[in-house]
């Protein structure tokens, strides 16, 4: 056995550092790895954002006699001042928040009552009813628009078996409200469904070995440990209720109860593709995008608070 002195153990070299590369090289693979996200989201996020607050701040006004056309002013924030003493605009914000306080419990609460259905073993053939109810989701909402229209006019027999006039100027709202839980009902039941499949299964064997039944422990140990799925579903649930445009808008044609700026985003529509004031109609957009983020970052506040 060789033995190496101090002196030889000085001079045999250092083996050779393998495994990770430099700090140098993985700065530029992560940049050459995140390059393609971020030149997709400076191009479908941050400049048209930019585009929209850009027109929000100027208007087109005819100079002289109007003969050389508008010319764009700069107005500052004169759109935004228009557009919040705008009482249409007031009346859009008005029926959106009746929309998402009569949607949104109805549907989440179905989606959780059906998704807990399913994954019990009561409900049999859970694929095929799971496809059932997701099925809506896969028709398109122009589609689904006018599938219900027809069943809401006078001539399918609909009618007849309900209380009020769907089409009315008080029915216009629960049968907006019907079409849109119809449609992602089933949407937000797979994301409950695919939760409730990640519940470990030994803290279900444990509820039952305590003698809780499917009722005590769907209240007590699914739903509570689902809760972060079903907060982030609130949240997307929220931001979509804001934007409510197809289905008034399919619906528009049918009844004279749904106006030109019955939702914020018909509001915007009517504003730039009716009234050719894309100032107005941007000024709208970003207070919509600030009512949307101010929501969402209340509802996430709860749900961490609630977490804790």
């Amino acid at each position: 056995m060789t033995v190496l002195t101090p002196e030889r153990a000085a001079s045999v070299p250092a083996p050779a550092r393998t495994g990770a590369p430099a700090p140098r090289r993985r700065g530029r693979a992560g940049l050459v790895l995140a390059a393609p996200f971020a030149v997709l989201l400076t191009a479908t996020v941050l400049v048209p954002i930019g585009y929209a607050l850009y027109l929000s701040l100027f208007t087109d006004r005819l100079s002289g006699l109007g003969f050389s056309g508008p010319a764009q002013a700069f107005i500052a924030l004169g759109n935004y001042a228009d557009v919040v003493t705008d009482s249409a605009f007031h009346a859009s914000l008005g029926n959106v928040a009746l929309f998402v306080l009569v949607h949104i419990p109805i549907m989440l609460g179905l989606a959780l009552v059906l998704a807990l259905l399913v994954d019990s073993a009561v409900v049999r053939l859970r694929r095929l009813w799971s496809l059932a109810v997701f099925l809506p989701y896969a028709v398109p909402t122009v589609i689904t628009g006018l599938i219900w229209a027809y069943l809401y006019s006078p001539n399918s027999g609909l009618t007849a078996l309900l209380p009020f006039d769907p089409l009315g100027k008080t029915g216009i709202l629960p049968s907006i409200v019907n079409i849109a839980t119809w449609q992602w009902v089933g949407y937000n039941m797979i994301i409950f469904y695919t939760a409730l499949q990640a519940v470990p299964r030994d803290v279900l064997e444990a509820a039952r070995a305590d003698g809780a039944g499917g009722f005590r422990t769907a209240v007590s140990i699914k739903v509570p440990m689902i809760r972060p799925t079903m907060f982030v579903a609130l949240v997307f649930t929220v931001i979509g209720s804001l934007q409510l445009f197809t289905e008034p808008l399919v619906l528009r044609g049918f009844t004279g109860s749904v106006t030109s700026t019955w939702s914020p985003s018909l509001y915007v529509y009517e504003a730039a593709f009716i009234a050719n004031d894309y100032g107005r109609a941007a000024a709208a957009s970003v207070l919509l995008a600030l009512v949307s983020a101010l929501l969402s970052a209340l509802v996430m506040r709860l749900s961490n608070r609630r977490s804790r």
